[in-house]
């Protein structure tokens, strides 16, 4: 028998100084039974980033053909293709060429995949890459409720997650392109 998702129940009270954007998002969100809790922090901290109304979480894990997240227009044209972790080259370049803006949160031990991947990626055009610092997501992915309650302030490049333990910086660090 398969191990089925296990659903969260989120609530963002997002308020992201840079953009202008002050939304309280609800939403429920899958963990596949293969996924970190890492990664599902990278996903919900990719939502914060590039929040928009049309934002929706893709099958990922499930589904090659589809990313972490998407914006997509009233047409079904993939605008924001967003991806989590180390993806390789190939992958990267397979992404931005099915939407007008790929994103990448990256996260873990990023030294060998820059030299690897990143600079071989670096003509992508519509391409932007942000690390998360492996200490400060595993802080705020570390025993996830299954109800999340989020506190999300972006302000200058840095987010702030306040949750039930406390307030966490989470340091970001543009690889490529902006925001």
């Amino acid at each position: 028998m398969a191990l089925q998702a296990t659903p969260y129940k989120v609530e963002l009270n997002l308020t992201d100084l840079d953009r202008g954007v002050y939304e309280n998002p609800r939403f429920t969100v899958a963990r596949h039974p293969s996924e970190t809790e890492e990664r599902l922090g990278a996903r919900l901290i990719a939502y914060a980033l590039w929040y928009s109304d049309a934002m929706a979480f893709g099958r990922g894990l499930s589904d090659v053909d589809e990313p972490a997240l998407w914006e997509k227009s009233l047409d079904d044209r993939v605008l924001h293709w967003i991806e989590v972790g180390q993806p390789d080259a190939d992958r990267m370049t397979w992404c931005s060429r099915r939407a007008e803006r790929l994103s990448l949160v990256a996260y873990g031990n990023l030294r060998v995949w820059q030299t690897k991947v990143l600079d071989s990626v670096r003509t992508l055009k519509n391409c932007s890459v942000v690390a998360v610092e492996p200490e400060a997501l595993s802080r705020v992915a570390s025993d996830l409720p299954r109800s999340i309650q989020w506190g999300v302030m972006i302000s200058d490049g840095t987010l702030f997650i306040t949750d039930e333990c406390g307030q966490h910086e989470v340091p970001l660090q543009w690889l490529h392109g902006e925001r």
